[in-house]
């Protein structure tokens, strides 16, 4: 998947679109995707000035939009297209490693389970074959604007 199809399922656009592209899917069980780090990244004015890193609410929130294309992939005729994809929770959340500017942020979302609404995903981000984070997240699908 290019950013061209990432951009159809996921309504996030620069500075908050996190996923560059999609490496493998293999819907239903998981999904391989990366964000290229760059200085350029607005957050690294602010976060933090001599010491770029990038905020680990935004790594989270990368690995929340890679799950979104998992499930956009899985079930595409509801969590699809056209469709807003909420974060409701997260779980067993783990830091090891900050990441910086020319980092290739790998991020893997591992399908769990889901119940009516509510999915959830077993998610790590890697830089180099390293631990960088990784969480339970929860999301919910709702029509688009709900």
């Amino acid at each position: 998947m290019d950013i061209q199809e990432i951009q159809e399922y996921l309504p996030h656009r620069y500075p908050f679109l996190l996923v560059d592209r999609v490496v493998e899917c293999e819907p239903g069980v998981r999904l391989l995707a990366y964000k290229n780090v760059t200085y350029n990244e607005p957050f690294f004015t602010g976060h933090f000035p001599g010491l770029s890193i990038m905020p680990g609410v935004l790594i989270i929130e990368a690995m929340a939009q890679t799950t979104g294309l998992l499930a956009g992939q899985t079930q595409p005729d509801v969590l699809g297209k056209g469709k807003t994809y909420y974060l409701v929770g997260l779980d067993k959340v783990r830091f090891k490693r900050p990441v910086v500017p020319g980092d290739k942020l790998m991020l893997e979302a591992s399908y769990l389970r889901h119940k009516r609404n509510i999915w959830a995903f077993a998610c790590k981000a890697e830089v180099e074959g390293e631990f960088v984070a990784s969480a339970e997240i929860m999301c919910a699908a709702a029509e688009q604007g709900a």
